[in-house]
């Protein structure tokens, strides 16, 4: 009896030590944590209303800024389709993906996502509309001035393995139910998206909202397993202004609203956290908004 006990016990310490042993080989098949560069940035749709800050004064700046900030991954919002395609000409080593908000195809803003190829691969990607019929192309939801879109990423990161899903997107200026009904379609959408694998999550865009605003407090509340966590709150290091809206330096200082995030979830550590308030020389700006920019690793 003693002796089939001790046997039982040797196989029980056995099998707890292959399960051990094929766990940590499992937690362990991805490299080494990466650190990564991710920016939001609102580039002001291509108007010629805007005069010494007309895109064509802008496009070449806002392109150098990306690459000396050496970017990994971009959220982009008001991108017009030849504001698109001006990107991708000055940024060489990026692939992007994304769709006009209008037509789901070239019409009316994108609100694209860019990613270094050298560092990403694509795994698979989308975008669906901020309405109560988001797959359906075009579509304005609720109280929405405007047709709103969001687009989504799944990239494998070459250096460690890890896939991480990106999704940007533009919460509308004006419908307040709009904002607070997208940020939950939101957090339902990246939930079907991400549920199986957890995989880390990384949310830019204008939600159009302050920190205290209806919608980021439903992106942030902490009692919904599906939310998610303002950068701003968690980084290590913070510089720049508390402000990422300035019309173009026209709004006062004191005035200056914060509305453009980066979010992150599951597994992920925010090393940095910058607004860039992209002033240039003779009063002209890289946009009416400020980019921002964090340092993540997973």
């Amino acid at each position: 009896q003693m002796r089939k006990i001790a046997l039982l016990f040797t196989f029980t310490i056995l099998f707890a030590g292959l399960l051990t042993a094929q766990f940590r080989m499992h937690r362990q098949s991805f490299g080494p944590q990466v650190e990564t560069k991710v920016m939001t940035f609102n580039i002001r749709y291509s108007t010629k209303t805007d005069g010494v800050n007309s895109w064509d004064n802008r496009k070449e700046k806002i392109v150098e800024t990306i690459l000396n900030n050496e970017v990994d991954i971009l959220g982009v919002q008001e991108a017009l389709h030849s504001q698109v395609i001006d990107l991708e000409k000055g940024l060489k080593s990026y692939e992007w993906m994304g769709v006009g908000r209008d037509d789901g195809i070239e019409k009316g803003e994108y609100s694209p996502i860019f990613y270094n190829k050298n560092k990403f691969s694509e795994v698979g990607s989308g975008y669906f509309w901020l309405s109560e019929s988001p797959m359906e192309a075009g579509s304005k939801g609720w109280d929405a001035a405007c047709v709103r879109i969001a687009t989504w990423a799944k990239l494998r990161d070459n250096r460690n393995g890890r896939v991480i899903f990106v999704l940007n997107t533009h919460f509308d200026h004006v419908g307040e139910q709009a904002r607070r009904e997208s940020a939950k379609l939101l957090l339902q959408k990246i939930n079907v998206y991400t549920k199986k694998n957890k995989f880390p999550i990384i949310v830019t865009g204008d939600f159009n909202s302050t920190p205290n605003g209806d919608a980021i407090q439903i992106l942030k509340n902490r009692n919904n397993p599906q939310s998610l966590t303002d950068a701003r709150d968690v980084t290590l290091k913070t510089s720049g202004p508390n402000w990422t809206f300035h019309g173009f330096g026209k709004v006062p200082t004191e005035k200056r609203p914060l509305i453009d995030y980066v979010f992150v979830k599951n597994k992920i550590s925010v090393l940095d956290y910058q607004v860039i308030e992209g002033k240039l020389p003779n009063n002209k700006w890289l946009s009416d908004h400020c980019s921002v920019l964090v340092t993540v690793e997973y």
